[in-house]
C-alpha cells in the first residue's frame, strides 16, 4: 500500500530510499563511487511505480 496518494512508495521503500540517500551523500563527501547505491534506489522506485500502475489498471 502506498504511503501517500501521490507517491507510489510504501513506508518500507521510503525508509530504504532515505537510508540509501544518506549513504550516497556520505560516500560522495568521501570521494567514493555511488553508482551501485544509485542503481538500488532506481530499482526500488521503478518497482514501486510498476506496482502502483498495475493497481490502477485493475
Amino acid at each position: 500500500m502506498a504511503a501517500t496518494s501521490k507517491d507510489p512508495h510504501n513506508v518500507r521503500e521510503l525508509a530504504r530510499v532515505v537510508v540509501l540517500g544518506a549513504r550516497i551523500a556520505r560516500r560522495e563527501a568521501r570521494g567514493k563511487r555511488t553508482k551501485a547505491l544509485e542503481n538500488e534506489v532506481e530499482r526500488i522506485r521503478t518497482k514501486a511505480q510498476a506496482r502502483e500502475d498495475a493497481k490502477r489498471k485493475k
